[in-house]
C-alpha cells in the first residue's frame, strides 16, 4: 500500500511550518501514519481505510498533503466532467499548517485551504462558489461560523457589511415568492457577526454590528412571529419551494409556515444579540433578547419535538389550521445541539435518533418520492459538517466519525467541495451543482479545527476541548493557527472525549477552563494530551434512503340539496396512492378518522385533508385543504356585503386577465388603502386576498408585496402576497389568511401600507388585487 510515512513540504521562513507556492529548496519533515490498513469508517455505500477511500469500484487517496487522486468516473449517462486529482496550487504559508496521522485527511484538509484562497475575491469579498460569483447572506454566514471567521476575518467582516441595506438593516437576498417575509432566516448573519468578535475580540466591531442586528429584531417582530411565539417562514437555506414542501402549497402559505431550522437559528441569535448586549453595558437590551430566546426555545419545544421519533420535526404547515410534518431536518437538529437551544436530554436523543443514511445525513428525511435531487433527497457537506460538530458535542463517537466520513468521502472521489450529492448513490449529478463551495469547504476545515482540536472560540478565550474517535487516534497538530494577532501551534496526543493533560507554554491549565485571551496573544504552543479512554457508546440510527407515499389530491364533493347560507360540500374524496397502508382524515388539523378506502363523510364544516401512509408507518404530505365554510367574496369599496357560500367570476378585461368582478386594485408604495366594508355575525372569521404578483419569479428574488391589515381601525396582522412568476399578472392566486374575531354588524376591513411593510427591494412592494374572502372558522378549529 501507498504512504506508510507522510512527506510534509515546509517552507522555512518564519512560520517554518507552512505549505509555500509551488516552488523550490522545500525542507522536508515526516510524520508516521497510524497504518494503512487503519480503518477509520465504514457504511453499506464506502469504506474509509487508512489514506485510501471506496465506494463500489472507485477508489480516491493521497499522494501525498498536496495531492489527491481518484479513479471516479461518475454514472452512466451523466455529462459533467470529473476532476480525478486534486494539486495544491495556492501559497498556504500565511495559514494553518496540519501534520496528521491519516494521509487522507490530511490532504483534504489542505485542499480546503487551497479552495479557500480561491474564494477571496480582489475585493476581499468570500465568492459563493466557482459557478456563483458574488456574496450571499446565509451562505456566507454559515460559512463564517464554521471556519471563516478564524481563516479570513477580514473578508468575513467586509462580506457581512455587503449584506446590509440602506435602511441599516440584515438583507434576505434570496427565498421562494421573493425572499423576505417568506424566506426570514437572515438572522443567520447574527450569529456569524458574534463568532467574528468572538474570534478577533474587536469591539468596534461589536458597535457596529449591533444596531444593525437591533433593527432587524424589530422588524422582524411585527411581521414575522407567530401567535406561538415563532418565528414563520421557510425552513432555513432550503429555498425551492416544491424541493421541500407539498406541491400544493402556494409560496404565500409557506410565509405562515413554521420552521423549526430557522427557529432555532433565531432563538440562538436572539441569545447572542443579548450577549452582545451585555458586552455593550446595554442591560435592558440583554435582558429583553435573553427573555425572548428561551421563550421561543420553549415554544420550539412545544411545537416540534416529537417524543415517538426522538427529534424535532420540520416545520408547521397547512392554511388556516396547521400540522407538524414530521420529517426530520439535519441543520435544524444539529444547531439545536451546537447552540443549546434544545434541553441537553433532547441533545442525547437527537444524537442517536436523526437518520443516517448510509451516504450521510440528508437534507431531511425521508425524501420526497417525485422530486429531483436538490434538496431534496440530497446530503450537503456543510449541513453534514454541522451534523459531525453536533455529534461530537453529543459525545456520540460513531455519529462523529459517519459524520466526518460522509464529508470526506466526497471531497476525496470528486476532488474539490462541491456543494451537493444525490442520495441514492453518492453522486455529484443533481439539479445544480458547483466546486469549490464556500461553505462545504467551510465544514471541511471546520471537521478538523473544531472538532479533532476542539477549538471553541469565546469572547474572553479558547476553550481547547478535541474530541478524537478512537479510530482517529494519534499524535497531530496544527501550527500557524491565527488568533488575535498571534499564532497557535497546538499538538493533540491520544483519543477519547476527556483531556487528561493541557500546556500552555509548557505551562499546565485547567482543561476545563476558557484560555484567556491576553495569554495567547502573542502567539502560544498548546500542548494536549487526552485520556485515551473508550468514550461511552452511543448509537446512530442508520436507516436506508427512504421516499415517502405520494400525496393525495382530495376534493369535496356535494349533493346538490344546499340551502341559503348553507354549505353544499358533504364528502371528501381523493385518488388512491399506490402501495399504501391506509389513510388518516384530519379536521381542522386534527385527527378525525383512519380508512383503506378514498372517500370520507364531511358534513361539518372546516378544513380537511388526507395523509397517505405506507405499510411502514411513514407518511407523506397532507393533501391540500379543503374547506366547507361559508365564506364571501368582497371587492374593494363594494358596498355591503352578506355572507355567501358562492364566488361570482366576472368577465375580464383586455390587458390583465382572470380577475373576478369589475376590476382590480393596484398597490405600491404611494397608494391609497383599500377598504372593504361587510356585514358579519358575532364569531371567528379568516380574511384572504385574491391578487396577482408577476414583479418577479416563484423561487428568488426579493418584489414579495407586503401590507398591514386592520379591521375597524385596528391593527389585526400582515398579509403577504409574494411573486407569482415573472410578469405573470393573469395568474391571480391567494394571500396568507388572518385570523380577526369580531361582534355583529357591520365592519370595514382596510388593507394599507406601512413602513414596518417594506421588503428587501426597497424600491418594489407592488400587487394588483381583485378581492378579499372572508371565511366563518368552524368551532373546533377555536379550540
Amino acid at each position: 500500500m501507498r504512504n506508510a510515512i507522510l512527506t510534509l513540504a515546509l517552507a522555512g521562513a518564519a512560520a517554518g511550518t507552512a505549505f509555500g507556492a509551488p516552488a523550490k529548496n522545500t525542507v522536508t519533515n515526516t510524520v508516521t501514519s497510524t497504518g494503512d490498513d487503519a480503518l477509520v469508517v465504514a457504511t453499506d455505500a464506502y469504506r474509509w481505510v487508512g489514506d485510501t477511500l471506496y465506494q463500489d469500484e472507485f477508489k480516491a487517496w493521497a499522494v501525498s498533503p498536496e495531492e489527491i487522486h481518484s479513479t471516479y468516473k461518475g454514472r452512466p449517462g451523466y455529462f459533467m466532467p470529473v476532476e480525478q486529482t486534486w494539486r495544491r496550487k495556492n501559497d498556504l504559508r500565511s495559514y494553518p499548517v496540519l501534520r496528521e496521522p491519516n494521509p487522507l485527511l490530511q490532504a483534504v484538509y489542505n485542499m480546503g485551504l487551497d479552495e479557500m484562497v480561491n474564494a477571496v475575491e480582489p475585493d476581499t469579498t468570500l465568492r459563493t462558489g466557482k459557478e456563483w460569483a458574488g456574496v450571499w447572506t446565509r451562505d456566507v454566514s454559515y460559512s463564517i461560523i464554521l471556519s471563516m471567521a478564524a481563516l479570513q476575518p477580514e473578508a468575513s467582516m467586509i462580506s457581512l457589511m455587503k449584506k446590509v441595506n440602506k435602511e441599516g438593516q440584515i438583507i434576505q437576498d434570496t427565498g421562494s415568492g421573493g425572499a423576505w417575509p417568506v424566506s426570514t432566516d437572515r438572522m443567520v448573519w447574527t450569529l456569524a457577526a458574534w463568532e467574528i468578535y468572538k474570534v478577533t475580540g474587536d469591539r468596534k466591531w461589536l458597535e457596529r454590528v449591533y444596531p444593525i442586528i437591533v433593527r432587524s429584531i424589530y422588524k422582524d417582530a411585527r411581521t414575522i412571529v407567530s401567535d406561538r411565539g415563532l418565528v414563520k417562514g421557510e425552513t432555513s437555506f432550503i429555498d425551492w419551494r416544491e424541493q421541500s414542501y407539498p406541491k400544493w402549497m402556494q409560496t404565500a402559505d409557506i410565509s405562515q409556515s413554521e420552521a423549526m431550522g430557522t427557529n432555532v437559528l433565531y432563538a440562538a441569535a436572539l441569545g447572542a444579540a443579548s450577549q452582545m448586549a451585555a458586552e455593550l453595558r446595554k442591560k435592558s437590551e440583554a435582558l429583553e433578547f435573553g427573555k425572548a430566546s428561551a421563550d421561543m426555545a420553549s415554544a420550539i419545544d412545544r411545537t416540534f419535538w416529537m417524543p415517538d421519533k426522538g427529534y424535532y420535526g420540520m416545520y408547521t404547515y397547512g392554511r388556516d389550521c396547521k400540522i407538524l410534518n414530521p420529517r426530520a431536518e439535519t441543520l435544524g437538529e444539529s444547531l439545536a445541539i451546537l447552540y443549546d437551544v434544545a434541553p441537553a436530554d433532547r441533545q442525547k436523543s437527537i444524537s442517536q435518533n436523526n437518520p443516517h443514511t448510509p451516504y450521510g445525513p440528508g437534507i431531511f428525511y425521508p425524501q420526497i418520492a417525485d422530486m429531483p435531487n436538490y434538496h431534496n433527497n440530497a446530503l450537503w457537506p456543510f449541513v453534514a459538517s454541522y451534523w459531525a460538530l453536533a455529534q461530537a458535542k453529543a459525545g456520540n463517537e460513531k455519529g462523529t466519525l459517519e459524520g466526518i466520513g460522509s464529508v470526506v468521502r466526497p471531497a476525496a472521489l470528486f476532488a474539490t467541495n462541491k456543494e451537493n450529492f444525490n442520495l441514492d448513490n453518492g453522486d455529484y449529478f443533481t439539479e445544480l451543482n458547483s466546486s469549490n463551495m464556500l461553505w462545504s469547504l467551510s465544514g471541511n476545515l471546520a471537521l478538523t479545527n473544531r472538532i479533532l482540536f476542539g477549538i471553541h472560540f469565546e469572547k474572553d478565550g479558547l476553550l481547547i476541548k478535541p474530541f478524537v474517535p478512537q479510530a482517529l487516534a494519534g499524535q497531530r497538530s496544527l501550527d500557524n493557527f491565527p488568533y488575535r494577532g498571534g499564532r497557535l501551534n497546538i499538538t493533540v496526543d491520544g483519543y477519547g472525549a476527556n483531556v487528561k493533560s493541557l500546556t500552555v507554554n509548557g505551562k499546565s491549565y485547567p482543561a476545563d477552563k476558557v484560555i484567556p485571551a491576553d495569554v495567547l496573544k502573542n502567539g502560544a504552543n498548546i500542548s494536549v494530551e487526552m485520556d485515551s479512554r473508550p468514550i461511552p457508546e452511543m448509537k446512530v440510527n442508520n436507516v436506508a434512503n427512504l421516499k415517502a407515499p405520494l400525496t393525495p389530491m382530495a376534493w369535496l364533493d356535494n349533493d346538490g340539496t344546499a340551502t341559503d347560507g348553507k354549505p353544499l360540500m358533504n364528502e371528501l374524496r381523493w385518488n388512491p396512492i399506490e402501495y399504501i397502508g391506509e389513510y388518516i382524515v384530519l379536521r381542522d388539523g386534527r385527527e378525525v378518522g383512519r380508512t383503506h378506502t378514498t372517500s370520507w363523510p364531511a358534513a361539518e364544516e372546516g378544513e380537511w385533508q388526507v395523509i397517505g401512509v405506507a405499510g411502514d408507518g411513514t407518511q407523506g404530505f397532507a393533501s391540500e385543504p379543503r374547506s366547507n365554510r361559508a365564506r364571501a367574496a368582497v371587492q374593494p369599496g363594494a358596498e355591503k356585503t352578506v355572507m355567501s357560500s358562492k364566488e361570482v367570476s366576472y368577465p375580464a378585461k383586455d390587458g390583465v386577465k382572470g380577475y373576478h368582478g369589475a376590476g382590480f386594485a393596484e398597490l405600491d408604495h404611494g397608494s391609497a388603502p383599500l377598504e372593504f366594508p361587510i356585514d358579519l355575525d358575532e364569531g371567528v372569521y379568516t380574511i384572504a386576498f385574491r391578487y396577482a404578483n408577476g414583479n418577479g419569479p416563484v423561487n428568488t428574488e426579493n418584489k414579495c408585496a407586503v401590507r398591514s391589515l386592520s379591521v375597524d381601525g385596528v391593527d389585526a396582522g400582515t398579509v403577504v402576497m409574494p411573486q407569482r412568476g415573472v410578469g405573470n399578472w393573469d395568474d391571480w392566486g391567494m394571500s396568507n389568511t388572518v385570523r380577526i374575531s369580531v361582534p355583529a354588524g357591520r365592519h370595514v376591513v382596510k388593507l394599507e401600507y406601512d413602513s414596518d411593510d417594506e421588503n428587501m427591494n426597497l424600491a418594489t412592494n407592488h400587487a394588483l388585487v381583485d378581492e378579499m374572502v372572508v371565511e366563518r372558522v368552524s368551532d373546533s378549529s377555536e379550540k
